[in-house]
């Protein structure tokens, strides 16, 4: 690992001046452990986490690393080696943004629960709000990277928000990339040092090579994926969609398994022994949950939908649909095994 790393320079980049300050808008399970690998990777360059959550930056501040506000094997050892060096949380949201030459977006952006869209949609009210106080505070010029999971075409309101900030005399410009996460809990900080890939999207090489130099610190050149805006913005959605649609399918064979005879595990690891299928997501189960696959296809049947593809959108529905059937029939399966009825009975959940 490369500790002593001269601060880069986007002259290197093919940009005038040095990155040597980075503030990422969100101290969440994404933007925290982000931030604290590129500190802990480039000691070069100040990463500043801001928040307006109080509580959460002064978890994060607490001297007991034990109670940082989002646990992951590792992530107090990366934060204890970099935490008043050169990683920072604070809630002084303008002036980290003011210093910044790059700025990562990495707000909350959960299912709408009303107006247009509501129960697909995603909710982008904190990307908009982090946008416009970026274009209200930044100086000179700003990378502006999308960390958070976002629908296709986000960029396009991002960058009208900033394009309207943007300084007659040039004094204030701004460059917008996409750059998702793909991380999975329990193994953030593996997925962050070793990652199978790490995907930008953008329009301008200059700002591309600037965020794949900061990558290039730890991960190889050869798994830093280069893309336009909108690629790199579907590319998540997408990746979400495939590995719950292998859940779902393992679940209805499964299904299938209990009414023929046939064992599901055994069905799972012959089709996983092909090289073309592989064996990743093929345990049969009480269907997916947590915050993102439901989230991510719902957005992407909105999305299909949105754009006219309806076939598309109901192919990508039946997936979310096949999950709650499972879901429900596996409840029906435990109150059968137990009589009819689960009252005054404990029940065991191992996993």
């Amino acid at each position: 690992m490369n500790r002593s790393a001269p601060p880069l320079t986007q002259s290197q980049a093919g940009q005038s001046a040095p990155i040597r300050q980075i503030c990422c808008i969100g101290a969440g399970y994404v933007g925290g452990p982000t931030m604290a690998v590129i500190a802990d990777h480039c000691p070069g360059i100040q990463v500043t986490v801001v928040d307006l959550n109080e509580a959460r930056i002064a978890a994060w501040n607490d001297p007991d690393l034990s109670r940082l506000p989002v646990y992951e094997p590792g992530l107090d050892v990366v934060v204890g080696r970099c935490r008043g060096r050169n990683l920072h949380f604070t809630t002084a949201v303008e002036a980290a943004i003011a210093s910044a030459d790059m700025v990562f977006l990495s707000v909350n952006t959960p299912t709408k629960t009303r107006g247009i869209g509501a129960g697909q949609a995603s909710d982008l009210r904190w990307i908009e709000a982090s946008a416009r106080q970026v274009a209200a505070c930044a100086q000179g010029h700003t990378i502006v990277v999308e960390k958070s999971t976002l629908p296709v075409r986000t960029a396009e309101t991002v960058k009208a928000i900033l394009t309207a900030a943007q300084g007659a005399g040039g004094q204030t410009t701004f460059a917008v990339l996409s750059n998702p996460e793909f991380l999975a809990e329990g193994t953030a900080i593996n997925d962050l040092e070793k990652p199978d890939r790490v995907l930008i999207g953008g329009e301008e090489p200059e700002a591309i090579n600037a965020l794949a130099a900061i990558y290039a610190h730890w991960v190889p050149a050869e798994r830093i994926l280069r893309t336009n805006l909108w690629s790199s913005e579907l590319s998540k959605l997408t990746a979400n969609a495939f590995l719950a649609q292998r859940i779902s399918s393992i679940n209805a064979i499964g299904a299938l398994c209990e009414a023929t005879g046939a064992d599901v595990r055994e069905v799972a690891r012959a089709i996983g022994s092909d090289s073309r299928i592989g064996s990743k997501f093929l345990a049969a189960g009480p269907g997916f949950g947590g915050s993102c696959f439901q989230k991510d296809i719902l957005n992407l049947v909105y999305l299909c939908g949105h754009y006219g593809l309806q076939e598309v959108a109901s192919y990508w529905q039946q997936v979310v649909e096949l999950n709650s059937w499972q879901q429900h029939r596996i409840a029906n399966l435990v109150v059968r095994s137990l009589f009819g009825t689960v009252t005054g009975k404990r029940l065991a959940v191992l996993g």
